[in-house]
């Protein structure tokens, strides 16, 4: 998720645990943008624009998980559907920093392909760690 969103995200939470992921996340989250600074940097302020262009894929996974935020729900089925919304996230952000991984891999820069190889790492296994709370807490919600 990203690192405007997930503070919301985390205000919402009932799950100890999940709340606990969600904030480790979030300050892993920091740590990636500095790594994709750190590329930035070397690329030089007239090869990228920083702010990127919006991707309308990632903008509708949020819009979509927003929405559901604001539902009137249990708070052990929000969880569920705060869980379901951040793989949805996870597996975006998967395939994206393996595809740049590969371009720089191709293209030669070892450091960058090793930098977004940790991100990619730590994207896994957020997505891991939500599978794992997902088979406790969908059964809470199912109980609710």
């Amino acid at each position: 998720m990203t690192v405007n969103a997930l503070p919301k995200v985390i205000e919402k939470v009932s799950s100890h645990d999940l709340k606990t992921a969600l904030t480790e996340h979030l300050e892993e989250t920091k740590v990636q943008v500095d790594r994709l600074d750190q590329i930035f940097d070397q690329l030089g302020d007239d090869e990228v624009d920083r702010k990127g262009k919006k991707c309308k894929g990632m903008d509708g996974i949020l819009k979509e998980n927003k929405e559901f935020l604001g539902e009137d729900a249990e708070p052990e089925v929000l969880d569920a559907g705060v869980i379901a919304g951040a793989q949805k996230v996870e597996h975006y952000e998967i395939a994206g920093y393996g595809t740049v991984r590969n371009y720089a891999s191709l293209l030669g820069r070892t450091e960058w392909m090793g930098m977004l190889e940790v991100t990619l790492e730590e994207e896994k296994a957020a997505d891991k760690k939500l599978s794992q709370l997902a088979e406790k807490i969908n059964v809470q919600a199912k109980a609710a």
